[in-house]
């Protein structure tokens, strides 16, 4: 699956899901700011059920997009996510709320768990780290200095057509005669 990871920005957070909220009986109390977030713990998924659902952000659940659900990192924002089991990596987007499970620390897009290796488990050991702002520049300055188009047009200006007059003054002819033109079109060398 040729998916790329998310592309991380420094985004306004959204008011309405920095407040606390209840669920199951358990208060969260959802970060206000980019601040260092770095956790490990047991990450699952989430596919078809909410594909196409409204997250907390408003955006519709894509389970084909490199998102996830958090309890409590900002929304939007943007996590890197490393399989504790595998070392790999992916970087996702936080736009909804989620999981409410108290042995699970994220929920990933069903996209996301499969690069990381554990869609078929459901879960698996993932460690979680909130992009603060100078990472994320360092990663869009690393990630535009290592696009070179393979194919990158060759751009040749043309030079203008260099007109020349002849000037009879006094009736006494140019040291320069015209440039006669060339055909192209019949022999010549």
């Amino acid at each position: 699956m040729e998916v790329p990871d998310a592309v991380p920005r420094v985004e306004s957070i959204r008011a309405a899901t920095a407040r606390p909220y209840v669920v199951f009986g358990q208060t969260y109390t959802p970060m206000t700011e980019l601040q260092p977030y770095k956790k490990a713990g047991v990450g699952s998924w989430y596919g078809k059920k909410f594909h196409g659902q409204k997250t907390s952000s408003g955006e519709p659940y894509d389970m084909f997009a490199m998102t996830a659900a958090h309890p409590t990192l900002p929304i939007p924002s943007y996590a890197r996510v490393t399989s504790l089991e595998t070392g790999k990596q992916v970087i996702v987007k936080v736009n909804d709320r989620g999981p409410f499970l108290s042995n699970r620390i994220i929920d990933l897009s069903y996209t996301a768990a499969y690069k990381l290796g554990y869609l078929n488990k459901g879960s698996g050991q993932v460690q979680v780290e909130l992009l603060l702002p100078d990472e994320i520049e360092r990663i869009n300055l690393a990630r535009n200095n290592a696009y070179t188009p393979v194919d990158k047009p060759v751009v040749v200006a043309k030079a203008p057509l260099q007109q020349t007059r002849t000037v009879v003054a006094n009736n006494v002819k140019p040291a320069v005669q015209p440039v006669s033109r060339v055909s192209s079109s019949g022999p010549g060398y």
